[in-house]
Formats: C-alpha cells, sequence, structure tokens
C-alpha cells in the first residue's frame, strides 16, 4: 500500500470517527505494523496477538463505547476504571445489616426491610416486649408499645465492617450458610404469609372483599369476566374456587394457560398476565376436563339406558292405533298427521331433568342468566362426561401399567446366604 493510499484511508476514518485528521495521525503514526485495530487505535507485532486482543474485556468496552459515539480508551485508564470499579463493590460489600433481636446478619438493606416485615420476625418482637413488659409492671403490650419496639429494632441495627477489603475473599464456609440459611428462611415466611383469597371472600384478581361467596362470585363476573363453566353440574363451588386460588396464590399458575403458557415467579406477575392478557377464565375443555372433574357430576345428564336397572323387568308397550299416536317397542312415537303442528314444536329437551341446586348455585345460574348466559345443551354436556370417563379410563390404565413395571425393575435376586 502506497502512502498516499494511506493517508486517504487515515482521512476516511478521521471523518467517519469526528476526529480531526492531525490527531489521528499522532495516533496511529507509529501502526507500522499490518495488524491493526482500529476500534482500539493501537498495532500489534503478529496476528496471534490481534486475536488475542479482540477477545479481551479492553475491544469489548471500546466496541461499546463506539456504539455509544463516544471515544476509545486506552489501556490505562481502562485498567484505572476496572479498578476503581472493584473497589466500589469491595466497598458495598464490607457493610452488612444485623438484626439484634433476631441475631441474623444480612448483606443488602432490601434484605433486612424484608425480614423487618416478616412473621417469624414479629413474632419474636412480641415475645420480646411481653417479657420486658411482666418484668417491670406486668403490662400487656399495646400498638404503641409495639411500633416503638419495631423503630428501635430499626434504630438499633449496626453496621458490621470488615477488618480489611481482602478478608472478603476469605469469608469462612459457616458465613456463607449463615447467609444462604437467612435469605431462605425469610422465602418461606413470604409463603406462609400468602393466603387462598377465596377463604376470606376476596376475589383472585384483586383486592376486593365481599362478605358472601355469591357477592364475591358477581364482582369477578362484573370486573373480570370471570364465570364457572356448565354451572348447573357444579356440586362444589367453593371447592372449585379454593382451587384456582391454591393454583394462582401457590403454585403461581395462569388458570386459562395452565403449564403450556410461561412460568411466573410471583403471586403479582400471574395476576397482571391474566388481566392484562383477559386469561380471567376457566379452561375447561381438552386435558383440563380431568383436572376439574371432582368437582362436576354430568351424571343428571346420561340418558334413561345408562342409569337404568339391568335386573328390572322389561315392560312391553301395547300397540294401539285406535288414539292419535302409536308407541312403538323401541319408544318412539307415531303421531297422528292431524297433530302435525304440535309435533313441530321446538321444546326444551331437558324439561323433564330435575337438576339438584342449592341457594348459592341458582343465585349464580340466575346472575349469569341476567348476563346473557344460556343453558348447557345436553349433548354437550354428554360429550363432556364421555371424554372424562375416556381419560379417566386411559390415566387408570398408564397407572396400572406403571405400578406393575415398578415391581419387576430387579430381574435377578442375591442370595440371602452364602456358603
Amino acid at each position: 500500500m502506497s502512502r498516499s493510499d494511506v493517508e486517504r484511508r487515515d482521512r476516511w476514518i478521521a471523518l467517519t470517527k469526528g476526529i480531526p485528521a492531525s490527531s489521528l495521525c499522532l495516533e496511529i503514526e507509529n501502526m507500522t505494523s499490518p495488524f491493526t485495530c482500529i476500534t482500539c487505535r493501537v498495532a500489534f507485532k503478529d496476528l496471534e496477538i490481534q486475536r488475542q486482543h479482540y477477545k479481551s474485556d479492553w475491544h469489548r468496552y471500546n466496541l461499546k463505547r463506539k456504539v455509544a459515539d463516544l471515544p476509545p480508551v486506552t489501556v490505562e485508564d481502562f485498567q484505572k476504571r476496572v479498578i476503581a470499579q472493584r473497589n466500589q463493590n469491595d466497598k458495598s460489600l464490607e457493610e452488612n445489616i444485623y438484626c439484634g433481636v433476631c441475631g441474623k446478619t444480612f448483606s443488602t438493606k432490601n434484605q433486612y426491610v424484608n425480614h423487618l416485615s416478616s412473621k417469624k420476625h414479629r413474632e419474636k418482637l412480641l415475645k420480646l416486649d411481653i417479657s420486658h413488659s411482666g418484668s417491670e409492671d406486668e403490662s400487656t403490650v399495646d400498638d404503641s408499645a409495639l411500633s416503638a419496639s419495631v423503630i428501635s429494632s430499626i434504630s438499633n441495627a449496626t453496621t458490621v465492617k470488615t477488618a480489611d477489603i481482602g478478608s472478603h475473599s476469605e469469608r469462612t464456609i459457616d458465613d456463607m450458610d449463615i447467609d444462604s440459611d437467612v435469605e431462605s428462611v425469610d422465602s418461606d415466611e413470604w409463603i406462609e404469609d400468602t393466603d387462598n383469597p377465596i377463604k376470606n371472600n376476596n376475589c383472585l384478581f384483586c383486592k376486593h372483599h365481599s362478605r358472601s361467596i355469591v357477592q364475591n362470585l358477581r364482582h369477578m363476573t362484573m370486573a373480570h369476566s370471570f364465570f364457572i363453566p356448565d354451572p348447573e353440574y357444579c356440586i362444589n363451588i367453593k371447592g372449585l374456587l379454593t382451587y384456582l386460588g391454591e393454583k394462582i396464590y401457590a403454585n403461581y399458575i395462569c388458570i386459562w394457560c395452565n403449564d403450556s403458557g410461561k412460568a411466573f415467579q410471583s403471586v403479582e406477575s400471574v395476576k397482571a398476565h391474566m388481566i392484562d392478557k383477559g386469561h380471567c377464565k376457566m379452561l375447561h375443555e381438552g386435558d383440563a376436563l380431568v383436572e376439574y372433574a371432582q368437582f362436576y357430576d354430568y351424571s343428571s345428564s346420561y340418558p334413561d339406558v345408562e342409569t337404568s336397572d339391568p335386573d328390572a323387568e322389561v315392560e312391553i308397550p301395547e300397540l294401539d292405533d285406535t288414539d292419535y299416536q302409536l308407541v312403538l317397542p323401541s319408544g318412539n312415537v307415531i303421531g297422528h298427521r292431524s297433530l302435525m303442528r304440535y309435533y313441530k314444536q321446538s321444546l326444551n329437551p331437558n324439561r323433564a331433568v330435575a337438576v339438584s341446586k342449592n341457594d348459592k348455585l341458582r343465585n349464580v345460574i340466575s346472575q349469569y342468566k341476567a348476563l346473557g348466559w344460556t343453558d348447557t345443551k345436553k349433548e354437550i354436556a354428554i360429550k363432556k362426561a364421555r371424554d372424562i370417563k375416556f381419560m379417566q379410563k386411559i390415566q387408570a390404565k398408564y397407572t396400572l401399567k406403571l405400578n406393575l413395571k415398578a415391581n419387576k425393575l430387579q430381574q435377578h435376586f442375591r442370595p440371602q446366604v452364602n456358603f
């Protein structure tokens, strides 16, 4: 490459980088080697050193600065920044917060604040206040004393500093176990505090409180468009809602996505997902039928043949053609053509079936009907019942096969006595 080509290249680099050509020539005037890095503005003796440079943190840092339209830094400045950041991290790790009531150490302020709100900390604090009050004047602990003790515990929290910076790298295994134990205990305490909202007649999707389970269902229907599928065949409404509450508040599962959707890490995230996506509804089709089979009873929708007694005597109807209709042995009725207008009427097929309903279920169904809901068709209910029976049969067969296989895992037997 001639000298004119090199100067032309330098001018192009200077224009693209927004740097004067004179300053650029001062920085790369000693770059006679063909192995260079334009991003960091350095030259190398051979190709191997150039490849190692491309894998270094210094080169990555300059690439990020290039994306942000910032000039590159030299290797000396980069090392100074790394050392300064490391010292800042070590300084933040030096400070540990100590709780004098529970005798525990916390590495961050957020862990300490969460610990103050935990159940076990409040219980220990209450016991400590009761013991102090009993020794002094045997008086009960009121709200003011409790709040004062909380404030005193926060003010008495001391900051434990280590002797030097290098001691952090020489922490013992016992100290690490203490920190992990503190975090695990705090997480368990928060799980214990999480309660099923249905037990307190609260909404599954918000913090609304109702006086009864019927009013709670009314609120969830009006505010979140939540409804119970096939309510006329539901035999345990409270148990069904309690089960849905366990799925949301204990397992963090969306009641519409089930296991097919993404996983959630908190109750707030799964509730926000259901509200934003419109998943405040219950999936009651396909594989989900078996999951909720214990809360439904479709026996009232079965045909009379399935519910009849097989040992009962069969009554053969007599053929009588003197009237306006003829009843066949199969049960079909043949009517006179003069009564055709009456036979063509579209009547409700479920008019002869009396479904047992309690007051709560009747109120829920009346609310659904006021919103435009119609009764479940008998054909759909029969199809769901057959699907549930079929899936339960397959599940029982698979369970039996698995149990038999578990007893045949050991192909040989070792002798008990060796002579």
